[in-house]
């Protein structure tokens, strides 16, 4: 949620961030949002009767802020089939692994145990199914020996940071195209990342920016927008919704509402 923001703000992504919604009052993500001027609010999964009626409450919020696109990161929450339906097309994940490799939980310790080379990143369209939908983009970090979850998770996230702001961006400016399983990005032909690296669909995104115009921030009440783990999320739509969870491991875990500004 801060990378993409962070692009948003200082690098001219065409979107706007008009809100990040969590499930948890101590979710660090707000605190980070609040500070640059990003409406916040917290939804909290605990006092509904069940997920649906926790999904609905999210949804109202959400909704109210008329987002693009609902980007979510870190928030560990399953939702449910209304719920993604809802937002079908507009509902946005990254997950730490290279779908469909390692769904769910303790990825980088599926990623050990498994003995594979190399790991990463999926930024993909949320469907029904846990962990599957439409495959936007992908980044890779290698393993390297004496490797622990912890150190493979740090790695990760630095290739989250490139991924995702780049996704934001391209959905912004109308680029991405989803048929069925199948996604294309014009003007894109590689959507593979690596960290540290400038890849053809990093530059390609660099290339094709174009300066979001001077949006002032609503000194409103904080707003925010919704779920896919047990955080905050973000809206985009030309503005998006961001959420995060209060992951200790994952200081960036959250969710954001974005809404495109072209």
């Amino acid at each position: 949620m801060q990378a993409i923001a962070d692009a948003c703000l200082t690098r001219g992504l065409p979107a706007q961030v008009v809100g990040v919604i969590a499930n948890r009052a101590q979710a660090s993500g707000l605190e980070w949002a609040a500070s640059r001027g990003i409406p916040t609010r917290v939804v909290s999964h605990q006092g509904h009767a069940d997920r649906a009626s926790f999904d609905a409450a999210l949804a109202q919020e959400i909704d109210a802020l008329s987002p693009d696109y609902v980007l979510l990161a870190g928030f560990m929450r399953i939702l449910t089939d209304g719920f993604v339906d809802h937002y079908a097309g507009r509902l946005i994940n990254i997950h730490p692994s290279l779908l469909p490799l390692f769904p769910g939980l303790a990825t980088h310790r599926q990623a050990l145990d498994a003995g594979v080379q190399v790991h990463g990143c999926t930024v993909h369209v949320v469907t029904p199914q846990l962990d599957h939908g439409p495959i936007i983009a992908q980044g890779i970090v290698p393993v390297e020996a004496g490797d622990t979850p912890d150190t493979l998770s740090n790695r990760v996230l630095q290739v989250e940071h490139q991924v995702y702001p780049a996704v934001a961006q391209w959905l912004a400016e109308g680029r991405v195209q989803i048929d069925g399983d199948r996604v294309s990005v014009a003007g894109v032909t590689r959507r593979l990342f690596e960290a540290g690296v400038a890849s053809e669909a990093a530059r390609s995104a660099v290339a094709v920016a174009t300066p979001a115009p001077s949006v002032a921030t609503p000194a409103a009440p904080a707003t925010a927008a919704a779920p896919a783990c047990v955080a905050a999320p973000v809206a985009i739509a030309g503005h998006v919704i961001a959420s995060s969870a209060d992951i200790p491991h994952l200081p960036v875990a959250t969710s954001a509402t974005l809404r495109e500004t072209v």
